[in-house]
């Protein structure tokens, strides 16, 4: 796997729907190696960190196979990279063969797989549609986030190597389907209680998949 983009953007206000409103989400490719901190790239940031950023999304990766996808999907518009808001774009890692707690270096820096992206109104905002983050969400292609484990350097081209993977790591793509699933199996009860030994996944993430599988009951 390797680095094909580094995208950064610091909030900017924009007007939408004829309200001004802050979003970080316009990302822009930069060229050379830059510094990745705990917290974010040097030169990037968020506008809301209630929602966005902080230790357990100091970084967003996006396939670039996926962009192909969009491409057919919206016609009519330019797909640079970054576009997605994403900081990484990724020549592969597809969310069914990443996994929570992956660890991989990148540069100098290493980092370790969080969370699927779940996109607010501000992807709607980049795209001017609202509609956009339904299908962005329905599409399955979400793309993943990073925690810093040891601070350096990234830059394009970098290859993004897998260091350790988590014996009770669940893919992304299985944490998307059950965050959108109307009822769960026993089997997916399973896997969410596995996804309760993985120390890179969120605490707010576990409660919520608790809490729903509780609510939604199973069945099988």
């Amino acid at each position: 796997m390797r680095v094909i983009s580094v995208n950064v953007g610091l909030p900017r206000e924009v007007t939408w729907h004829g309200t001004s409103v802050s979003t970080g989400i316009f990302k822009e490719p930069v060229t050379g190696q830059i510094a990745l901190r705990k917290l974010n790239l040097v030169g990037d940031g968020q506008a809301d960190l209630t929602v966005h950023g902080g230790e357990y999304k100091a970084v967003y990766c996006y396939p670039l196979e996926h962009y192909d996808y969009w491409r057919k999907e919206l016609p009519d518009r330019e797909l640079p990279m970054g576009v997605f808001g994403e900081n990484l774009t990724l020549d592969s890692s597809p969310e069914e063969s990443v996994h929570l707690g992956d660890r991989y270096s990148v540069g100098s820096a290493e980092v370790v797989v969080t969370q699927p992206r779940l996109p607010c109104y501000k992807l709607g905002i980049r795209f001017e549609s609202d509609d956009m983050v339904r299908r962005f969400l329905a599409s399955g292609r979400t793309g993943f986030y990073l925690a810093v484990t040891r601070e350096g350097e990234v830059g394009p081209g970098d290859a993004m190597k897998v260091i350790s993977r988590d014996p009770s790591g669940v893919p992304i793509s299985e944490i998307v389907r059950l965050y959108t699933a109307k009822r769960y199996s026993s089997a997916d009860v399973a896997t969410i209680e596995k996804t309760f030994a993985v120390e890179a996944f969120p605490e707010s993430w576990k409660e919520y998949l608790r809490e729903r599988g509780e609510r939604i009951g199973h069945s099988g």
